[in-house]
Formats: C-alpha cells, structure tokens, sequence
C-alpha cells in the first residue's frame, strides 16, 4: 500500500463545541488522502469519541467510504464483508510494482493485434468464484508488520491465495491503451491485483491506473458527501442531515419492535430464547431490535442448537 501522494489540507475546526451522535456518514473520499486519514479529518472536525470506516481505499483511490461514528463503530462488523462496486480504469502494456499508478515501472510491453477479442474472451474466466493472490504492496500483516513496509525494503512476502466472488465485470469504455470496466465483487478483492492479472492474460501485462468505488456494503455514491461540503453542513449544524440513523443503515436486516420486557431484558444483557421472539421470522439470518421510535436496540443472531439468540451487537 503505497503512502499519501498528495497532502490535502486539514479542516479546520468549525463544529464550535458540536458533538455528533451515533450513525454512518457516506463519505466521497478524495484522491490522495488514505482512509485512516479521511476518518480521522472527520472525527476532528465531529468532535466524535469513537470514528472507524468499514473497507479500506488507497490513497490513489476515490468514492464510497463508509464511516461509522461512535456506537455506531460497533455496526462496522456487519458492512466489512458486503459486496462491492467499482469503476476501474486499466494501462494496458505497461507493469509497476505496487499494480498501480504509483508504483515503478517494470516492463513495458506491446499490445496484441486482436485485444478487443481477447478482452471478450477472457471476462469469463474472471467472473465467478477465483482465486486471487493478495499483492506484497498490501495492509496485510506478516509477523505483525505490514507488507507493504516489508516490500519497500525489497522484502516480497507471498500470502496465499484467497477465494473470491466477481459478479460482474462490464466493459464500459475502451481507448487503448486504457479501457474502463464495471466490477462487482465480495469484500477483499483487490482491483489492481485483478488488472495485473488481466494483463497478463491478454499477453500484455497492465496496472490500474484509477479506481472509484461506486457502492459498498449496500450504500451509494449517490449517498455520499465530499469532506469540503461536510465541513459546510457542520458549519451550518445541519449534521443530522447526512448522517444515516443505526436503524437506517442496517435497512436490509429484518427488525423487531421491542417491548418494555424484551427492553429491560436486552439492557441487562439476559439470555433470550426463542420464547422471548416467538414471532421473529427466518432465524437463521440477522436480526435487529428497536424500540417504539425505531431506535437500535441490538443485533441478534440465532443458535437454533440452544434456542437462544446470541447478541452480536448490544447499545442497550
């Protein structure tokens, strides 16, 4: 993982004393900038106790960045592993060392005569279930230290194959030697890790020269805001209008309102058993429990061996 190539310039304080309550915010994080750094610029700027995102970008990389605030970082277990889409644009005939544009160049080769064709042909092959080899320039950890610290040093530590989902890959534009794709994929890929991998199908090697995440975890770039128009909304204390509730963001688990009983239960941390929920659905999935005013109360998760629920999530 390659460092910050562009110092963007912090926001200055302007919350005056505003501490923000808990819920996502959908940032579009900018070139240059690391997700460490984007959440932090936020949690300063929010004055937040608590701030975390839910699926590294690099630094190069722009779009969604899902970032939870306070209680709200305990909802980050529930995004990590959702799919994902993005917007990558591929240098065709060109090889760096990171995979992408910010790295040294290694070899440049010519592209075929028939790359069109070849492109058709070998989207199939990256569709699917695939196995992927995480790069060496990576926040992956070797013996506690991250590669990508090892491979500045020359050191290239090879981690295993990963199994992979890619539902979709679309050609969106080609002007070679670039061409542009669509990709919908699990949590975990790494776009430049499968650019370099298409390169070298299309007998031509190649990196990613840009990426833009267009949706993680089910939010949009639709939903997401630039830092500069956060610090705005801060400004004018209208926070509240871009933060997305608990409840809200997780809109696609079935919810169960809460009694005073099944409240007073859930505060105490008690055993609940399927007695508690009898009317509670499929239990074999996720499910939330809020109150009258559709606050989150928990997350709960069934053990159908036990009877019981456990809680995956408790803000009682």
């Amino acid at each position: 993982m390659p460092v910050d190539r562009q110092i963007a310039p912090e926001p200055h304080d302007v919350s005056d004393g505003f501490m923000t309550k808990d819920g996502v915010l959908i940032i579009d994080k900018p070139e240059g900038m690391s997700s460490a750094r984007v959440v932090a610029c936020i949690k300063r700027m929010l004055k937040a106790d608590k701030a975390g995102h839910s699926g590294t970008l690099d630094p190069f990389a722009t779009g969604v960045l899902v970032c939870c605030l306070n209680r709200a970082t305990r909802l980050n277990q529930f995004f990590l592993h959702d799919t994902k889409s993005y917007l990558a644009e591929l240098h065709l005939g060109v090889e760096t060392d990171t995979q992408d544009s910010t790295g040294a160049i290694l070899s440049v080769q010519s592209l075929p005569v028939d790359l069109e064709t070849k492109l058709e042909g070998i989207l199939s092959e990256f569709t699917g279930e695939i196995h992927q080899i995480p790069p060496s320039f990576s926040a992956l950890k070797h013996q506690g230290v991250p590669l990508y610290q090892l491979a500045r040093k020359g050191i290239h530590i090879q981690k295993p194959p990963r199994t992979l989902q890619i539902s979709r890959i679309q050609i969106m534009d080609v002007r070679l030697p670039r061409i542009r794709l669509e990709i919908d994929c699990s949590a975990g890929t790494y776009i430049r890790t499968l650019a370099s991998d298409m390169g070298k199908k299309l007998g031509c090697c190649a990196h990613l020269h840009s990426l833009r995440r267009l949706s993680s975890s089910g939010f949009s770039l639709e939903q997401a805001i630039s830092i500069d128009t956060l610090r705005t909304v801060v400004s004018t204390g209208q926070v509240s209008s871009v933060m997305i509730s608990m409840n809200d963001a997780l809109s696609g688990m079935k919810s169960v309102i809460a009694d005073n009983t099944l409240t007073d239960k859930l505060r105490y941390g008690n055993i609940l058993t399927g007695a508690d929920l009898p009317d509670s659905g499929n239990r074999s999935q996720l499910m939330k429990i809020v109150d009258s005013n559709l606050n989150l109360l928990a997350v709960l998760r069934y053990d159908p061996k036990r009877d019981r629920f456990e809680y995956a999530c408790n803000l009682t």
